[in-house]
Protein backbone atom coordinates (compact mmCIF):
# COMPACT_ATOMS: atom_id res chain seq x y z
CA UNK A 1 0.00 0.00 0.00
CA UNK A 2 1.24 2.91 -1.09
CA UNK A 3 -0.36 6.59 0.12
CA UNK A 4 -0.36 9.72 -1.90
CA UNK A 5 -1.02 13.18 -0.58
CA UNK A 6 -1.44 15.40 -4.28
CA UNK A 7 -3.80 17.52 -5.84
CA UNK A 8 -6.57 16.20 -8.50
CA UNK A 9 -6.10 16.47 -11.98
CA UNK A 10 -9.09 16.12 -14.26
CA UNK A 11 -6.88 15.14 -17.21
CA UNK A 12 -5.33 11.86 -15.22
CA UNK A 13 -2.06 12.91 -16.64
CA UNK A 14 -0.85 14.42 -13.43
CA UNK A 15 -1.69 14.49 -9.88
CA UNK A 16 -3.07 11.93 -7.92
CA UNK A 17 -4.07 10.09 -11.12
CA UNK A 18 -1.05 9.70 -12.28
CA UNK A 19 0.04 8.34 -8.98
CA UNK A 20 -2.75 5.97 -8.93
CA UNK A 21 -2.19 4.92 -12.58
CA UNK A 22 1.78 4.05 -11.57
CA UNK A 23 1.34 2.95 -8.18
CA UNK A 24 -1.66 0.54 -9.88
CA UNK A 25 0.71 -0.63 -12.90
CA UNK A 26 3.43 -1.41 -10.85
CA UNK A 27 1.29 -3.88 -8.40
CA UNK A 28 0.65 -1.56 -5.69
CA UNK A 29 -2.70 -0.64 -4.06
CA UNK A 30 -2.73 3.28 -3.99
CA UNK A 31 -4.66 5.25 -1.17
CA UNK A 32 -5.30 8.95 -2.05
CA UNK A 33 -5.41 11.91 0.34
CA UNK A 34 -6.77 15.11 -1.76
CA UNK A 35 -4.88 18.45 -0.95
CA UNK A 36 -6.52 20.53 -3.90
CA UNK A 37 -8.93 20.39 -6.49
CA UNK A 38 -8.01 21.97 -10.19
CA UNK A 39 -9.61 23.24 -13.00
CA UNK A 40 -6.94 21.93 -16.40
CA UNK A 41 -6.41 20.96 -19.52
CA UNK A 42 -3.61 19.27 -21.35
CA UNK A 43 -2.06 22.65 -21.83
CA UNK A 44 -2.00 24.38 -18.76
CA UNK A 45 -3.82 25.16 -15.22
CA UNK A 46 -6.61 27.66 -15.09
CA UNK A 47 -7.40 27.65 -11.11
CA UNK A 48 -6.74 25.27 -8.05
CA UNK A 49 -8.38 25.39 -4.85
CA UNK A 50 -6.89 24.09 -1.91
CA UNK A 51 -8.46 21.69 0.55
CA UNK A 52 -8.57 23.03 3.96
CA UNK A 53 -6.14 21.66 6.52
CA UNK A 54 -8.04 19.64 8.63
CA UNK A 55 -9.83 17.76 5.66
CA UNK A 56 -6.23 16.92 4.48
CA UNK A 57 -5.27 15.73 7.90
CA UNK A 58 -8.68 13.67 8.84
CA UNK A 59 -8.36 12.05 5.33
CA UNK A 60 -4.79 10.73 6.10
CA UNK A 61 -5.91 9.90 10.10
CA UNK A 62 -8.56 7.99 8.86
CA UNK A 63 -6.70 5.58 6.32
CA UNK A 64 -3.73 5.18 8.18
CA UNK A 65 -5.62 3.96 11.99
CA UNK A 66 -7.08 1.53 9.23
CA UNK A 67 -4.45 0.11 6.69
CA UNK A 68 -0.74 -0.73 6.86
CA UNK A 69 0.92 2.15 4.46
CA UNK A 70 4.80 0.75 3.34
CA UNK A 71 5.13 4.33 1.33
CA UNK A 72 4.14 7.70 1.50
CA UNK A 73 4.51 10.13 -1.95
CA UNK A 74 3.76 13.80 -1.86
CA UNK A 75 3.53 15.67 -4.54
CA UNK A 76 1.02 19.01 -4.99
CA UNK A 77 0.14 20.04 -1.28
CA UNK A 78 -2.12 23.38 -1.80
CA UNK A 79 -0.96 25.31 1.19
CA UNK A 80 1.31 25.95 3.94
CA UNK A 81 -1.11 24.92 6.35
CA UNK A 82 -1.20 21.47 4.10
CA UNK A 83 2.16 21.07 4.44
CA UNK A 84 1.78 21.65 8.36
CA UNK A 85 -0.91 18.98 8.24
CA UNK A 86 1.14 15.92 6.67
CA UNK A 87 4.64 17.23 8.41
CA UNK A 88 2.55 16.23 11.24
CA UNK A 89 1.50 12.85 10.23
CA UNK A 90 4.79 12.18 8.85
CA UNK A 91 6.49 12.67 12.08
CA UNK A 92 3.93 10.08 13.56
CA UNK A 93 5.15 7.62 11.07
CA UNK A 94 9.10 7.71 10.78
CA UNK A 95 9.99 4.54 9.80
CA UNK A 96 7.98 4.70 6.59
CA UNK A 97 10.01 6.28 3.54
CA UNK A 98 8.60 9.54 1.91
CA UNK A 99 9.04 10.31 -1.35
CA UNK A 100 8.24 14.15 -1.81
CA UNK A 101 8.10 15.69 -5.39
CA UNK A 102 8.35 18.91 -4.79
CA UNK A 103 6.03 20.50 -7.45
CA UNK A 104 6.34 24.21 -7.83
CA UNK A 105 5.21 25.29 -11.33
CA UNK A 106 3.88 23.18 -14.69
CA UNK A 107 5.74 22.58 -17.41
CA UNK A 108 4.33 26.08 -19.29
CA UNK A 109 4.85 28.26 -15.79
CA UNK A 110 1.97 27.77 -13.87
CA UNK A 111 2.70 28.73 -9.94
CA UNK A 112 1.85 25.88 -7.81
CA UNK A 113 3.57 26.93 -4.95
CA UNK A 114 3.57 30.31 -2.94
CA UNK A 115 7.37 31.30 -1.18
CA UNK A 116 5.14 30.49 1.79
CA UNK A 117 4.54 26.79 0.72
CA UNK A 118 8.47 26.38 -0.33
CA UNK A 119 9.67 27.62 3.29
CA UNK A 120 7.29 25.10 4.73
CA UNK A 121 8.50 22.73 2.57
CA UNK A 122 12.12 23.33 3.71
CA UNK A 123 11.28 23.69 7.23
CA UNK A 124 8.94 20.76 7.85
CA UNK A 125 8.67 18.47 5.19
CA UNK A 126 12.65 17.63 4.19
CA UNK A 127 13.81 17.09 7.05
CA UNK A 128 11.44 13.78 7.20
CA UNK A 129 12.28 13.00 3.31
CA UNK A 130 13.90 9.93 2.33
CA UNK A 131 13.95 11.03 -1.33
CA UNK A 132 13.74 14.32 -2.65
CA UNK A 133 12.88 14.02 -6.92
CA UNK A 134 13.23 18.08 -8.34
CA UNK A 135 13.59 19.16 -11.84
CA UNK A 136 16.80 21.03 -11.97
CA UNK A 137 14.43 24.47 -12.27
CA UNK A 138 12.86 23.04 -8.27
CA UNK A 139 16.21 22.08 -7.26
CA UNK A 140 17.69 25.74 -7.42
CA UNK A 141 14.61 27.13 -6.59
CA UNK A 142 14.45 25.04 -3.19
CA UNK A 143 18.35 25.04 -2.26
CA UNK A 144 18.69 29.39 -3.24
CA UNK A 145 18.32 31.16 -0.25
CA UNK A 146 19.99 34.35 -1.71
CA UNK A 147 18.63 36.26 -4.59
CA UNK A 148 22.73 36.64 -5.73
CA UNK A 149 23.55 32.76 -5.48
CA UNK A 150 21.62 31.88 -8.84
CA UNK A 151 25.02 30.72 -10.16
CA UNK A 152 24.47 27.19 -8.00
CA UNK A 153 25.54 24.56 -9.63
CA UNK A 154 23.19 21.08 -9.26
CA UNK A 155 25.37 19.37 -6.35
CA UNK A 156 25.74 22.54 -4.90
CA UNK A 157 21.80 22.42 -4.69
CA UNK A 158 21.83 18.92 -3.70
CA UNK A 159 24.01 19.41 -1.18
CA UNK A 160 21.74 22.08 0.48
CA UNK A 161 19.19 20.33 0.59
CA UNK A 162 20.54 16.97 2.36
CA UNK A 163 21.57 19.96 4.63
CA UNK A 164 18.41 20.16 5.42
CA UNK A 165 17.37 16.60 6.80
CA UNK A 166 16.60 14.95 3.47
CA UNK A 167 18.52 11.32 2.95
CA UNK A 168 18.92 11.84 -0.55
CA UNK A 169 18.49 14.22 -3.63
CA UNK A 170 17.73 13.03 -7.38
CA UNK A 171 17.82 15.88 -9.41
CA UNK A 172 16.64 15.47 -13.03
CA UNK A 173 18.15 16.79 -15.50
CA UNK A 174 14.71 17.31 -18.50
CA UNK A 175 15.11 21.29 -18.34
CA UNK A 176 19.45 21.49 -18.54
CA UNK A 177 20.70 21.99 -21.70
CA UNK A 178 22.54 18.68 -22.31
CA UNK A 179 22.71 16.15 -25.23
CA UNK A 180 20.86 13.54 -23.42
CA UNK A 181 18.79 13.70 -19.87
CA UNK A 182 21.07 12.82 -16.87
CA UNK A 183 19.47 12.58 -14.09
CA UNK A 184 21.30 12.51 -11.00
CA UNK A 185 21.08 11.11 -7.39
CA UNK A 186 22.83 12.63 -4.07
CA UNK A 187 23.07 11.96 -0.57
CA UNK A 188 24.83 13.91 2.20
CA UNK A 189 27.81 12.61 1.01
CA UNK A 190 28.12 13.51 -2.20
CA UNK A 191 26.94 12.24 -5.72
CA UNK A 192 25.61 8.53 -5.77
CA UNK A 193 24.89 7.91 -9.28
CA UNK A 194 24.29 9.38 -12.89
CA UNK A 195 21.43 7.71 -15.16
CA UNK A 196 21.64 9.25 -19.19
CA UNK A 197 18.36 8.91 -21.29
CA UNK A 198 18.12 9.85 -24.53
CA UNK A 199 15.90 12.66 -25.34
CA UNK A 200 12.31 12.51 -26.14
CA UNK A 201 10.68 14.56 -28.59
CA UNK A 202 7.21 16.22 -27.07
CA UNK A 203 6.39 18.17 -24.09
CA UNK A 204 5.41 15.45 -21.42
CA UNK A 205 2.23 16.24 -18.69
CA UNK A 206 3.10 13.70 -15.27
CA UNK A 207 6.33 13.06 -16.48
CA UNK A 208 7.62 14.01 -12.76
CA UNK A 209 4.67 12.67 -11.33
CA UNK A 210 5.31 9.38 -12.89
CA UNK A 211 8.92 9.00 -11.65
CA UNK A 212 8.25 9.69 -8.22
CA UNK A 213 5.38 7.30 -7.63
CA UNK A 214 7.24 4.19 -9.16
CA UNK A 215 10.19 5.25 -6.77
CA UNK A 216 7.62 5.02 -4.24
CA UNK A 217 6.00 1.79 -5.21
CA UNK A 218 10.40 0.52 -5.74
CA UNK A 219 10.70 1.54 -2.46
CA UNK A 220 7.61 0.12 -0.98
CA UNK A 221 8.67 -3.35 -2.39
CA UNK A 222 11.78 -2.83 -0.06
CA UNK A 223 14.44 -2.07 -3.03
CA UNK A 224 17.00 0.17 -1.40
CA UNK A 225 16.78 3.72 -2.88
CA UNK A 226 19.70 3.61 -5.49
CA UNK A 227 18.11 0.82 -6.64
CA UNK A 228 14.56 1.78 -6.67
CA UNK A 229 15.65 4.86 -8.69
CA UNK A 230 17.03 3.34 -11.48
CA UNK A 231 13.87 1.16 -11.46
CA UNK A 232 11.87 3.69 -11.25
CA UNK A 233 13.25 5.47 -14.17
CA UNK A 234 13.20 2.65 -16.56
CA UNK A 235 9.45 2.17 -15.99
CA UNK A 236 9.02 6.11 -16.63
CA UNK A 237 11.33 6.27 -18.99
CA UNK A 238 8.77 3.17 -21.44
CA UNK A 239 5.91 5.38 -20.06
CA UNK A 240 7.01 8.14 -22.53
CA UNK A 241 8.13 5.65 -25.04
CA UNK A 242 4.65 4.80 -25.26
CA UNK A 243 2.97 9.06 -24.58
CA UNK A 244 -0.10 9.68 -26.09
CA UNK A 245 -1.38 13.17 -26.87
CA UNK A 246 -5.50 12.96 -26.12
CA UNK A 247 -6.44 16.30 -26.51
CA UNK A 248 -4.37 19.88 -27.64
CA UNK A 249 -1.68 19.93 -25.42
CA UNK A 250 0.76 17.77 -23.86
CA UNK A 251 1.34 14.44 -24.04
CA UNK A 252 0.47 12.11 -21.69
CA UNK A 253 2.81 9.08 -20.15
CA UNK A 254 1.35 5.76 -20.77
CA UNK A 255 1.50 3.90 -17.72
CA UNK A 256 -0.11 1.04 -18.76
CA UNK A 257 2.26 0.75 -21.60
CA UNK A 258 3.39 -3.18 -20.95
CA UNK A 259 -0.34 -3.79 -21.84
CA UNK A 260 -0.16 -2.13 -25.22
CA UNK A 261 0.22 -3.53 -28.61
CA UNK A 262 2.49 -1.23 -29.12
CA UNK A 263 0.20 1.03 -30.91
CA UNK A 264 0.56 4.53 -29.73
CA UNK A 265 -2.66 5.79 -31.73
CA UNK A 266 -6.46 4.42 -30.25
CA UNK A 267 -5.78 5.33 -26.43
CA UNK A 268 -8.80 5.75 -24.74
Amino acid sequence: MVLSFAASDPTGGAGIQADLLTLASMGCHPLTVVTALTVQDTAGVDSILAIDADWVLDQARMLLEDVPVAAFKLGMLGSPEAIAAIAEILSDYPDIPVVLDPVLASGRGDEFASEDMIAAMRDMLIPQTTILTPNSHEARRLALFESDEDDLDLAACAARLTELGCEYVLITGTHENTPRVLNSLYDAKGHVQTDAWDRLPGSYHGSGCTLASAIAATLAYGQDVPTAVREAQNFTYETLKAAFRPGMGQYIPERFFWAQDGQAEGNA
